[in-house]
């Protein structure tokens, strides 16, 4: 099973489109993620969505706005609102981590590794076969 981010942005406009994938692929619609952490001092909050693996090709994209939105639990943002709003519509609960920022790794492959191994752990994606 291949597993890879795909990342949009910081979640200005973005956001949208992430929105938009997982509307158009609710029938492949796995998980939603909002992953918390302090970059620069800053608690801010990257919004994740997980479809299905394709069959075949054993593919698993993770489509993600990295780090652009604050934190909800600590300033509510209408970004994190069309999130939420999201998940009602399409019936998933938003599971929340606290992870590590992407600027404590030196490429950002490392750091989309580091979130692999956690999804993995948790059985949030399917282990490396």
């Amino acid at each position: 099973m291949i597993q890879r981010f795909i990342e949009f942005g910081e979640g200005y406009s973005d956001i949208y489109e992430l929105i938009e994938i997982a509307r158009s692929n609710q029938h492949r619609l796995a998980k939603l993620l909002a992953l918390h952490t302090i970059k620069n001092e800053q608690q801010v909050t990257s919004l994740v969505v997980i479809l299905e693996p394709v069959s075949p090709g054993n593919f698993q994209p993770l489509y993600i706005c990295r780090e652009g939105i604050p934190n909800p639990h600590e300033k509510p943002n209408q970004r994190y609102t069309l999130f939420e709003q999201l998940s009602k519509e399409c019936g998933k609960t938003i599971t929340e981590l606290v992870v590590k920022p992407s600027n404590q790794f030196n490429e950002n492959i490392l750091y989309y590794q580091y979130l692999i191994g956690i999804l993995r752990m948790n059985h949030f994606i399917a282990p490396l076969s």
